[in-house]
């Protein structure tokens, strides 16, 4: 069941229906931040215990845990954002089938498309998503700055994840996350991410204090967007209705208006 952005409210009617009915409520909370869940409010909401599981749980004992209840009664699942974005969760639904045991989604409000409708550009237009990792050993991964580039050659936006490790209550900022792919830029020197280039940093998407930037890279690194979870929307060639939508809603420079076709 998805949670869906914010806080424990954003569950959905059918999903609270499904949690109330259950013997057993699971919930991870490592996949994505949801900046103001309360676990206490959510178990009064759905009326019982909400057991919180780990990235152990889930992918190195493969949900034995929610296995073992999913035999004996009803079992709830819930996460945050929409169920079936993670891979780790499709892998469970899948172990779930090969075991017999019958598993139906509830969809929650999903980043994707939050984050697509509110800097109003057209969801058509995304080409290959990725994700920005923490550098591990001053080495920064060039995965991400190479979607970026592929995506742009053909015109489409590349909505890029910002990392997150829950355990160490790490959650990459958009300055970070700028930050790399600079580091990236000053080995490849192919003027993808440079200061100049336009991007869009939103951040907690969905509540009600959600912030929403757009300019150049060198003005977005001084940005306050205040507490996580954040993340990162590169344009691509901008239809001037999306041109406009970045300069009403998200305050982009008004020379974007002029690239637009």
């Amino acid at each position: 069941m998805g949670l869906g952005l914010y806080d424990e409210k954003d569950l959905s009617l059918r999903a609270l229906d499904e949690a109330k009915t259950a013997d057993k409520v699971f919930a991870e909370l490592y996949t994505s931040l949801m900046s103001s869940l309360d676990v206490k409010k959510l178990e009064v909401l759905v009326g019982k215990k909400v057991t919180i599981v780990s990235r152990k749980t889930l992918e190195e004992e493969e949900g034995r845990q929610i296995f073992q209840e999913a035999e004996r009664g009803k079992v709830v699942f819930l996460v945050p954002g929409d169920p079936m974005i993670a891979t780790t969760h499709i892998y469970l639904r899948i172990s779930a089938k090969k075991m017999g045991i019958d598993t139906r989604v509830v969809h929650g409000a999903s980043i994707v498309s939050a984050a697509m409708g509110s800097t109003g550009l057209q969801n058509y237009k995304f080409g290959r998503s990725v994700t920005i990792p923490f550098p591990e050993k001053s080495v920064t991964a060039d995965t991400p700055y190479r979607v970026i580039m592929e995506n742009k050659r053909r015109g489409l936006h590349t909505l890029c994840f910002l990392d997150v490790k829950a355990e160490e209550k790490l959650y990459m900022t958009v300055k970070d996350g700028l930050n790399a792919l600079l580091t990236i830029e000053k080995i490849q020197r192919k003027n993808v991410v440079a200061p100049n280039t336009l991007v869009v940093g939103v951040s907690r998407a969905g509540a009600p204090d959600s912030c929403l930037g757009a300019s150049y890279v060198k003005d977005l690194l001084n940005y306050d967007f205040g507490l996580p979870p954040h993340i990162l929307v590169f344009p691509g060639k901008l239809h001037f209705m999306e041109a406009e939508a970045l300069v009403a809603l998200a305050n982009a420079p008004r020379e974007v208006l002029g690239v637009a076709k």
